[in-house]
């Protein structure tokens, strides 16, 4: 890495709706297996080791989670544990964090439920964004767009900053499918994937200059906190003052110095059923089988079971998922509405 220090700040949480029935309230996606034999957190630390030069983890959490972030820690004794009071959405929980880190270090911030296929092209935009962060650029990762999704934002890449990277030109929320499509076509946009590095100090003093009431509030929850162990708890009366709002609209969209790198490394949100199928080895008929199950004559088909043996012929973009008592059969195109279904959302 970089002389600069960089701490993986990794956002972990969920509420287990988009890949439910396997998914739940009480385990969501980020502590489930899903690509390969380790969870989505395991590979979230994992990419951000000692070994390729990464300060110990400081994981944000809640109660609900909490036990489930310290059992796959592993060997992570140095990792700092920040339980949130409440859910507070992204800025606040970024806020704790920096405001537990030395000023003048580097904070890489990561969700925890992300799949990147390509570690080596990860941490080489690390190391790229925490030069940029080193100076003051408030850096997202803009993940090359290869195809025209409407469920993600969208960064238009403005002048280039050196070597390293770009000026964010704008920011675009989620858009329409022939939007997405002129932006793909353009070749001027890329997918906002939720990673960020920040100079510690730069960040708070944006957060400041932006939204100053959850600046002052994520402050005094720091100073009413306190350590016990691994685990950080900030102040619950000051915490739940602060206002809901993801770090994008309280100051990525807000800021003079929003910067972009580029990055291809084949990475998915696992965002939906269909989104998990593309990320997962498949058969030549593009099929995925997770537990016991046999298919004929069917195609690109993802079967994941628990227990009970399934059978399928003749299926095509179809999704079937066993867990316990609940089975879940949907079309590809319908995976996006699985988080609307009662057994989902009354969890």
């Amino acid at each position: 890495m970089s002389e600069t220090l960089i701490h993986p700040v990794i956002l972990c949480g969920g509420s287990g709706t988009r890949l439910w029935p396997r998914s739940r309230a009480t385990k969501p996606k980020p502590f489930l297996p899903l690509i390969g034999h380790t969870t989505l957190f395991e590979q979230s630390t994992g990419r951000c080791a000692a070994e390729a030069g990464f300060a110990p983890p400081v994981v944000v959490t809640g109660t609900a989670h909490l036990d489930h972030v310290e059992a796959q820690l592993g060997a992570n004794a140095d990792a700092e544990v920040i339980v949130e009071p409440s859910a507070r959405n992204t800025a606040a929980a970024i806020a704790l964090a920096a405001l537990r880190l030395p000023e003048n270090d580097v904070m890489l911030v990561c969700p925890s439920d992300h799949h990147i296929a390509d570690v080596a092209a990860f941490q080489a935009a690390a190391r790229a964004a925490a030069a940029l962060a080193a100076d003051d650029w408030l850096v997202s990762f803009g993940i090359e767009a290869k195809s025209p999704e409407t469920g993600f934002g969208y960064l238009q890449r403005g002048a280039p900053i050196g070597d390293l990277g770009f000026k964010v030109a704008r920011f675009v929320e989620k858009p329409d499918l022939e939007r997405a499509k002129a932006f793909v076509a353009s070749g001027d946009y890329t997918w906002n994937g939720g990673i960020f590095a920040f100079r510690v100090g730069a960040f708070l003093a944006e957060l400041a200059a932006h939204r100053p009431a959850i600046a002052a509030a994520a402050r005094g929850a720091v100073a009413a906190g306190r350590a016990i162990g691994q685990r950080f708890y900030p102040g619950a009366d000051e915490f739940a003052r602060i206002d809901s709002e993801s770090v994008d609209y309280a100051v990525m969209e807000n800021t003079s110095r929003a910067a972009m790198v580029p990055a291809d490394m084949g990475w998915s949100d696992i965002g939906n059923w269909d989104a998990l199928l593309a990320a997962r080895a498949r058969d030549a008929a593009g099929n995925s089988v997770t537990g016991r199950a046999e298919l004929v004559d069917c195609r690109n088909v993802l079967v994941e079971t628990d227990g009970p043996r399934v059978s399928a012929i003749g299926l095509e973009d179809v999704v079937i998922v066993v867990d316990g008592d609940d089975v879940l059969v949907t079309t590809r195109a319908g995976t996006q509405l699985v988080g609307r279904l009662s057994g989902a959302a009354n969890q």
